[in-house]
């Protein structure tokens, strides 16, 4: 495969994984389901235009390698015990669903990580942009 269709598909997975465990967060009582939501949804469709509409340019790549990132920190946040919200997700209903959304979405936000920094790194290296034919922007 491909690897700017891996970069796009694995984007975009991660952020499946990302919402879907956001949502499971605010079902649960653990993340507000406020208004304060717009911040996060503007988050993603900055990290949608950049895996979808800039995935050639260095500023695609800039954005997916933060938001790949960012889902690893979502991972690093709850597995420090800071976003247990005092270990209430444990007296709640279908934690299997919580944790392996948790886990895959730090699986899946390391592997966007490192697609999308080889994508750079690329980019900013002459002789990998002869060799693929192609110079981003």
């Amino acid at each position: 495969m491909k690897q700017h269709t891996l970069l796009i598909a694995t984007s975009l997975f991660t952020m499946l994984l990302f919402t879907v465990h956001w949502a499971d967060d605010v079902v649960r009582g653990l993340a507000p389901g406020t208004m304060g939501g717009l911040g996060g949804v503007a988050i993603m469709v900055v990290w949608l235009c950049g895996t979808l509409l800039l995935t050639e340019r260095r500023w695609g790549q800039i954005i997916m390698l933060l938001g790949s990132l960012l889902a690893l920190g979502v991972l690093a946040l709850h597995m420090s015990g800071n976003g247990l919200v005092g270990g209430r997700i444990a007296l709640t209903n279908g934690v299997l669903l919580w944790v392996w959304t948790l886990l895959t979405l730090g699986i899946s936000g390391s592997f966007a990580a490192i697609l999308s920094a080889r994508a750079l790194w690329r980019s900013w290296h002459p002789a990998h942009q002869a060799a693929s034919g192609h110079v981003s922007s």
